[in-house]
C-alpha cells in the first residue's frame, strides 16, 4: 500500500469498469485521483465512494476545451499530474464497406484524438511533477485485425503507435509512455457475451477489471526502464499460431455476419461495448 503517495492521477473513461477499477486501486495505493468520464452519475458516486481527494471531473475526451480544463483544474486544486491513464473509449460496428464516414471519424476522435489530446495537454504538468506515467488502455486489436469493427482496430493500432511517438519524445523529461492491450475483459458492457465467446483461449475465461488495473499499476510503479511499450492481458489470444483461426473466405463472411449480429441486432454504425480492448467506458449512446 502506498505506492502512490503523494501523486496526482487522471482516469478517462473512469466511471465503471476498467477506469472504476483502476480509480479504486490508485485511490488505496494514496493517490489523488480524478475520475474523468461523460457517465456523470456514475463518475459522481465512484468518486464519492473513494473519498480523500478523489473526484469527479466530467470530460468528453475528444474537445481540447474540455482538457485543458480538467487538467487546470488538477493542478490547481490537488498538483501537478504525476499519472494519466487514457482508458476512455468506444467501438462502432461496421464492415469496411458498411461503416459510414461520420461512424468512422467518431471512433477516431474519442479512441485516437482523445488520447493525443490527453498526452498534449497534460505533459506540461507531468514536467512540472518532475516525470511521470502515461498508460494508454489500447486493446489486442491494436496487435491483430478483426473483421467487422474497422474504425476500432484502426484506433488501437493508431494508440499503439501513437504511444510509441511520445514515449521517444518525452523520454527526455522522464515521462514514461507505454500500452496496454486487454483481451475480452468482464464488464457490464460484455454482459451480451457468454463464457463460450472465450473457450477457445489459453486461459478460457474473461479477464476482469481489476487484473487490468493491477497492470496499469505495475506501469506506473514497477516498469521504471520501460517505455514505448505494450504490455498485454488477453487469456493468451496472441500466443495463438497464426493459422489457428484461419477461415475460408466464405467462413469470414459467415463470422462478419454472425459477430455482427452478437453485436445486438444493432444496425451497422451503432455503438457497442468493446469484446475485445479495454477501453469501454465513454461510450456513445
Amino acid at each position: 500500500m502506498g505506492r502512490l503517495n503523494e501523486r496526482v492521477a487522471i482516469v478517462t473513461g473512469g466511471a465503471r469498469g476498467i477506469g472504476a477499477a483502476v480509480a479504486r486501486l490508485f485511490a488505496a495505493e494514496g493517490a489523488a485521483v480524478v475520475v474523468a468520464d461523460v457517465l456523470d452519475a456514475e463518475g459522481e458516486k465512484l468518486a464519492a465512494e473513494l473519498g480523500g481527494q478523489a473526484r469527479y471531473a466530467h470530460l468528453d475526451v475528444s474537445t481540447e476545451d474540455g482538457w485543458q480544463t480538467v487538467v487546470a483544474e488538477t493542478e490547481r486544486d490537488l498538483g501537478p499530474v504525476s499519472v494519466l491513464v487514457n482508458n476512455a473509449g468506444i467501438l462502432e460496428w461496421g464492415t469496411v464497406e458498411e461503416q459510414s464516414l461520420e461512424s468512422f471519424r467518431r471512433v477516431i476522435d474519442v479512441n485516437v484524438q482523445g488520447a493525443w489530446l490527453g498526452m498534449s495537454t497534460a505533459a506540461p504538468s507531468l514536467r512540472r511533477a518532475d516525470g511521470g506515467v502515461i498508460v494508454n488502455i489500447s486493446s489486442i486489436a491494436g496487435l491483430t485485425g478483426y473483421a467487422g469493427i474497422g474504425a476500432y482496430v484502426t484506433s488501437k493500432w493508431a494508440l499503439r503507435g501513437l504511444t510509441k511517438a511520445a514515449a521517444l519524445e518525452l523520454a527526455p523529461d522522464g515521462i514514461r509512455v507505454c500500452s496496454v492491450h486487454p483481451g475480452a475483459v468482464r464488464t457490464a458492457m460484455t454482459a451480451d457475451f457468454d463464457d463460450s465467446f472465450t473457450a477457445g483461449q489459453s486461459l478460457p475465461r474473461f479477464g476482469e477489471p481489476e487484473e487490468v488495473a493491477r497492470m496499469v499499476l505495475f506501469i506506473a510503479t514497477e516498469t521504471t526502464f520501460s517505455t514505448g511499450v505494450e504490455f498485454v492481458l488477453d487469456g493468451g489470444v496472441t500466443a495463438h499460431r497464426p493459422d489457428s483461426r484461419r477461415l475460408s473466405p466464405r467462413g469470414q463472411r459467415h463470422a462478419v455476419r454472425e459477430v455482427t449480429a452478437l453485436g445486438s441486432g444493432r444496425a451497422p454504425g451503432s455503438a457497442v461495448p468493446s469484446f475485445c480492448g479495454g477501453t469501454d467506458s465513454e461510450l456513445r449512446r
